[in-house]
């Protein structure tokens, strides 16, 4: 399924990822919540391929979806038949083309409504109110604000939400009161609070609808005890390019001040941070032939290199695993310091994806 090695499209780097990893994720999801799931696809689905993830979780029912920008709305709808809501700002410029193809709209001031209300005359524009509840991001503070907003014409409220800190409890309730009070004043169709993490910690808080996002793609949240039901989804790949025998004493890389203690076997990998993979220095592992090895130096802009001593039968073409597999994403994810849902957005588009569906590559490449 992974010999790749004949496809120029898969010789340098790539990622592996399961559909139907991702679809059972959104099923158990469903399971076990039982409100609507909006799953949220941005940042092209946090890496993994928004067009093609939404075909499949249309396939299991879900009908709206969340994206941050309307670029990746339009992306969306030029593709399929769906409800796209945006969580951020929909520029003034675009907010035509918006209202023109039904993309929902996040309207989080009374500024900013009156601007929609303006551009919303050959029809309503759908909006979903957003409530800054305590995160302080995006949203209205002022309920007599947004009472004054929802009054505006050309406004078709079909929602209102918010998004939790997820500092502590105490904040957490603090924020679900103030959104109840929102809520009781304008009596939205739908209204939902929270997200993949709030979806395990507060089931109470369910409402209408969870947005789902970093469960989909096998993020499963901290602390939370039956992580069977949030599988992992992806694998990040790479080859050898070059081995190289480097004796003791001699330095990696750029502006390198750590001299080898040992003659060493250095293997070239062919991607670097301009792939996503963390700019770590001497630190972190990948797995090569189904053992650790160490990175050595800087971790460079399309290559890397790393320690195969240990692994003897190493050789230029084999295939390396940053993720997925000896290594897991929480673990690759802590290797450079990065939140989890990070290490998986940071994945850059010149890396090829390879699409797994009822165990065979159904699809190959980027889209």
């Amino acid at each position: 399924m992974e010999s790749l090695a004949n496809d120029p499209r898969f010789s340098r780097c790539w990622t592996r990822i399961d559909l139907d990893t991702i679809a059972q994720n959104y099923e158990n999801a469903r399971a076990l919540c039982r409100s609507q799931l909006i799953p949220v696809l941005k940042a092209d689905a946090y890496g993994m391929g928004a067009v093609r993830v939404a075909r499949v979780l249309m396939a299991r029912g879900a009908k709206l979806f969340a994206v941050a920008t309307h670029a990746e709305a339009v992306e969306l709808k030029n593709a399929l038949p769906c409800d796209v809501l945006v969580m951020g700002l929909v520029g003034e410029a675009e907010l035509d083309e918006a209202m023109a193809r039904g993309v929902i709209l996040a309207v989080f001031s009374l500024e900013y409504a009156r601007a929609v209300s303006a551009h919303a005359k050959a029809r309503p524009a759908r909006v979903h109110f957003k409530v800054d509840t305590g995160l302080h991001r995006l949203g209205f503070s002022s309920l007599e604000e947004l009472r004054a907003a929802a009054a505006l014409p050309g406004l078709a409220m079909e929602g209102l939400f918010s998004h939790l800190a997820l500092r502590d409890r105490a904040g957490d309730e603090a924020q679900y009161a103030r959104l109840m009070e929102a809520k009781a004043l304008l009596h939205p169709p739908m209204t939902h609070l929270v997200d993949s993490i709030g979806m395990v910690r507060y089931p109470d808080w369910r409402r209408d609808a969870v947005r789902c996002g970093a469960w989909l793609y096998g993020v499963c949240p901290a602390r939370y005890d039956h992580p069977e039901r949030c599988r992992p989804v992806a694998k990040f790949k790479a080859r050898i390019a070059q081995i190289h025998f480097v004796p003791a004493g001699e330095r990696i890389g750029y502006d390198d001040d750590h001299c080898l203690a040992r003659d060493t076997r250095v293997a070239t990998l062919t991607a670097g941070y301009s792939d996503g993979a963390p700019r770590l220095r001497h630190s972190g592992a990948v797995e090569i032939r189904g053992r650790r090895a160490g990175v050595l130096g800087l971790v460079c802009m399309d290559q890397m290199m790393a320690d195969v001593t240990d692994v003897p039968d190493a050789q230029p073409g084999d295939e390396v695993t940053f993720f997925g597999g000896l290594i897991s994403l929480d673990e690759y994810a802590a290797q450079g310091a990065l939140n989890r849902n990070e290490a998986l957005a940071r994945l850059t588009r010149r890396v090829p994806r390879i699409y797994l569906q009822n165990g065979e590559a159904k699809a190959v490449g980027r889209f």
